[in-house]
């Protein structure tokens, strides 16, 4: 059996009104710092959420969501976070916002395959 590493994980959530704090989940965040691997997948159910909210604009949401796996991957594209050490980057993206992208509370979770528990959480946590 491979050698198994822990790991958390955020659940990506959008929260179209703040103040209702009802979400659409979008997405994962995986972190697993034995093996400096951060990464996240990105899913959005725009027709979920557009039934939960018909004023979302989509696109804006869209954009702001498809910065987070640019701030795991890092580099000049991600900005000045995408700068940061790898665990200064992850704990940026689940820092907690009252904004309409936020993140759930990091959970933890061991694995053989960061990638594979990537996929098992998008297809039991985001996915329908």
């Amino acid at each position: 059996m491979p050698a198994r590493s822990w790991f958390s994980y955020a659940v990506v959530r959008v929260v179209p009104l703040v103040e209702r704090e009802e979400f659409v989940n979008a997405g994962i965040v995986l972190y697993c710092e034995e093996l400096d691997f951060l990464e996240a997948r990105i899913d959005l159910d725009a027709a979920r959420l557009s039934a939960m909210a018909p004023a979302a604009d989509l696109s804006v949401v869209r954009k702001h969501l498809e910065a987070i796996p640019r701030v795991c991957t890092g580099g000049p594209g991600a900005g000045p976070i995408g700068e940061l050490p790898i665990g200064e980057r992850w704990r940026w993206i689940i820092a907690p916002r009252s904004t309409v992208v936020q993140t759930s509370a990091a959970h933890p979770g061991l694995c053989s395959e960061p990638r594979g528990a990537l996929d098992r959480l998008m297809a039991q946590l985001v996915r329908r």
